[in-house]
């Protein structure tokens, strides 16, 4: 009954799969609060979104991994980014193994949310609008990611979806 009429009929509430398994990295809440900041927190914490244009890193380039800001699990490899114009960093593939998907059924629509395998923090939504090879753009909150300058890591995969 807390959950409201909309969320007992599956509409504007974001599913909860994530948030009930148990992860690597699992930290209580006020842990999290000390080791993220507010905006960190309510991205990956909170399934929250930056601002479209905001993160310096939908305009980085260099060569190099990106991980997650909440527990640092490599998720991404430089050479999969491309800039899809939407004002997010954009990957068309994450590292094997790094993330993981569930059912989003926030704003009165179903998308695909995209977390990180190890920590559960929410980084984004997966879309069938990528470039080749894939056809995906792993659309990714900046603020939920931190780029690691330097060698690029190793080959990235297909993400398995795990809902």
């Amino acid at each position: 009954m807390a959950e409201g009429i909309l969320g007992r009929l599956g509409i504007g509430g974001h599913s909860s799969k994530s948030s009930d398994k148990q992860f690597e990295v699992s930290l209580a809440d006020t842990e999290w609060r000390q080791k993220l900041t507010p905006a960190q927190y309510h991205v990956l914490r909170e399934h929250g979104t930056e601002r479209a244009g905001t993160s310096p890193l939908d305009k980085q380039y260099g060569e190099g991994t990106y991980r997650c800001a909440g527990c640092g699990e490599p998720l991404f490899a430089s050479n999969t980014k491309f800039n899809s114009g939407t004002g997010w960093p954009s990957f068309w593939a994450p590292l094997d193994n790094a993330v993981e998907t569930d059912t989003d059924r926030n704003f009165f629509m179903v998308r695909t949310e995209v977390h990180c395998r190890r920590c559960g923090g929410h980084l984004g939504h997966v879309f069938d609008d990528g470039p080749a090879p894939t056809g995906q753009r792993y659309c990714m909150n900046g603020v939920s990611l931190d780029f690691r300058a330097g060698t690029a890591a190793p080959e990235a995969g297909t993400a398995k979806k795990s809902d």
